[in-house]
């Protein structure tokens, strides 16, 4: 019986049933032992990488406002910016991460572990800004990759975009990674290491206008410092748009002017003081700024003998030259010293003490009056003038007129020029005042100073009748849903101390210096519309050796500035100029003709409008 159920079949399923057992035995003792390495020689580790699993706020960087020409013609927009961060707490071996994200980013490790040395303070589960402002297709590869990157994130920032790059850099500025001591100062709310602000021009000026709200999220991130989900969000608040005062064709119009010159110029309204137009050449292009400038940029920049980065219209002085010519006629005008009428006869040097004092035309002018004077720039004419008006009287009327001072247009680091005094050359030289002095000052030259917007404050001041209004850059500001929350007005921060008769006959002299024959300007009048100007020609070095010969100069650098300061139409003024050329040689040639092109543009779009 018991040989007949014992078959070969039954062996067969025995055998069969033993290697199964054995097999998932084998499979129990795997699972056991992999087991016991998570839970227990890898324990801690996975309790860390649990305890990562967390919620964590995002901050939201708000849309930095736009901004627009008095026209609405965008000037400065933004752009999305594609930025690397790595969160050290996310990430276990960071320096093997590294390695693996500098093979993705195409750049070198030591620089992406230098970023992290650097924010050495910054704690670790704060994100640390490796790379700003990525392409798309590095981009790319850091997604396919993303999690052999743990702790690696991509972050999409909203950043300044130049529309017209080189145009108007000077007045909109740019931005900078905020530093300690800004970071310290309470006036900037809400930042921190690595946000970008206002450093110069407007989006300095108007830093608290532009820059919005930061808003932010609660999320929730995995081990690898990955979102899981959104929990809450505040979204962030748009900063507010502004609109300049600037006439943006004006502004790109007389920067092409300039072509291979160096220099400035300022236009305003003279009825307000408005900026419509502020060139200083060369200039910069500030999307260089973007997401932080390199090192090599900024070493071309600063090594420019140029100076590229300096606002020409508010920050260089120079010799303001025959422009204050203009301040010298008014004083005598109303000081009595000469009237209309008052002439002398210039044979091209005058005598003053031991010392000739030449005439820029070697010749003379002969017979000039106060308007001959002024329209022919006889330098012979306001030596006399000078001379009976004395330095401190000049300096008064100066002053009055907005030299010497700064005109508070609300843009960084404006210079103050000099009116010199005799009080003055006392306490900053330690010498007495010679009269000799004088008749340097009388001409513009010697110890005097302007800044180009002083010059065109001045001319507006004489079109408008005697107000002398603070330069205004800001028109007005609209909230992100097109709310006006600020409109400018002119402001008026004096009168000039002229009788209306005076400023008649100084206009009537700065309108013959381009509409009469043998004005300084003649050559650059304008068809169909009446032009008052100035001429002026500021030395560098001296006309004269110390042998009484010519001096010869050949250096371009030693050569003259070419000054020209105007308004137009004569009859109802609606614009004022000033222009320097440096190293120009002379108003006429160089200066009055970027004038005239100045006011040809604004005045035939202004009937077009």
């Amino acid at each position: 019986m018991d040989t007949f159920f014992k078959t070969p079949d039954m062996d067969w399923y025995k055998k069969r049933l033993v290697l199964a057992v054995y097999i998932a035995v084998a499979a129990f003792l795997c699972l056991f032992l992999r087991l016991y390495y998570l839970q227990v020689i890898q324990g801690h580790e996975y309790k860390r990488l649990s305890e990562n699993n967390c919620i964590r706020l995002q901050r939201i960087t708000p849309s930095r406002g736009l901004v627009f020409d008095r026209y609405g013609d965008l000037m400065v927009d933004n752009r999305p910016s594609f930025d690397l961060y790595i969160t050290l707490k996310d990430t276990p071996d960071a320096a093997f991460t590294v390695k693996r994200l500098a093979q993705c980013v195409k750049a070198p490790e030591q620089d992406l572990m230098a970023r992290i040395a650097d924010a050495k303070k910054t704690p670790s589960y704060k994100p640390i800004l490796l790379i700003q402002d990525m392409d798309r297709d590095t981009v790319a590869r850091i997604e396919v990759h993303q999690y052999e990157l743990p702790g690696v994130t991509i972050s999409v920032q909203p950043v300044r975009e130049y529309l017209y790059p080189k145009s108007a850099a000077h007045i909109l500025g740019y931005l900078g990674e905020i530093n300690v001591d800004e970071l310290n100062s309470g006036n900037y709310e809400g930042s921190l290491n690595g946000d970008y602000i206002g450093k110069f021009g407007v989006e300095k000026s108007y830093e608290k206008k532009l820059r919005g709200e930061f808003g932010g999220r609660q999320v929730e991130v995995n081990a690898f410092g990955q979102v899981i989900r959104v929990i809450q969000t505040v979204e962030a608040k748009p900063g507010e748009n502004i609109y300049l005062t600037l006439d943006g064709n004006l502004q790109r119009h007389t920067e092409a002017l300039f072509e291979d010159k160096t220099g400035s110029a300022v236009a305003l309204d003279p009825n307000t003081g408005e900026i419509l137009a502020m060139v200083s050449i060369p200039s910069f292009d500030p999307n260089l700024f973007v997401g932080g400038i390199s090192h090599e940029n900024w070493r071309i920049l600063n090594s420019d003998p140029d100076r590229p980065l300096r606002n020409k219209a508010i920050q260089a002085e120079y010799p303001p030259a025959s422009t204050y010519k203009i301040i010298t006629s008014m004083a005598g005008l109303e000081e009595g010293v000469v009237d209309k009428n008052s002439d002398i006869f210039c044979v091209g040097r005058y005598y003053f003490g031991n010392r000739e004092y030449r005439d820029w035309k070697k010749e003379g002018h002969g017979h000039v009056n106060i308007l001959t004077a002024l329209s022919k720039s006889c330098d012979v004419y306001f030596y006399q003038l000078g001379i009976k008006l004395g330095v401190d009287r000049l300096a008064r009327y100066a002053k009055a007129c907005g030299f010497g001072e700064v005109t508070g247009v609300e843009l960084e680091h404006e210079s103050r020029g000099l009116i010199p005094t005799s009080s003055w050359k006392e306490k900053y030289r330690g010498a007495r005042w010679q009269a000799g002095e004088t008749l340097s000052i009388a001409i513009g030259q010697g110890y005097n100073l302007a800044t180009p917007i002083q010059v065109a404050v001045m001319m507006a001041g004489i079109a408008n009748g005697g107000v002398k209004y603070k330069p205004l850059i800001l028109k007005k500001v609209e909230s992100h849903e097109g709310e006006l929350t600020f409109n400018a007005s002119a402001i008026k921060t004096g009168t000039f101390p002229m009788s209306r008769k005076t400023l008649d006959i100084v206009s009537q002299g700065l309108f013959q210096v381009v509409n009469i024959p043998g004005g300084t300007a003649y050559s650059s009048r304008i068809e169909g519309i009446h032009m008052s100007g100035k001429t002026g020609t500021a030395q560098v070095v001296g006309r004269v050796t110390k042998n009484g010969e010519d001096r010869k100069i050949e250096a371009r650098h030693l050569k003259s500035h070419g000054w020209f300061t105007a308004f137009a139409p004569s009859e109802d003024p609606k614009i004022a100029v000033a222009v320097i050329v440096e190293h120009g040689e002379s108003g006429s040639g160089a200066a009055a003709p970027i004038a005239r092109e100045m006011i040809k543009k604004y005045l035939s779009e202004r009937e077009g409008q």
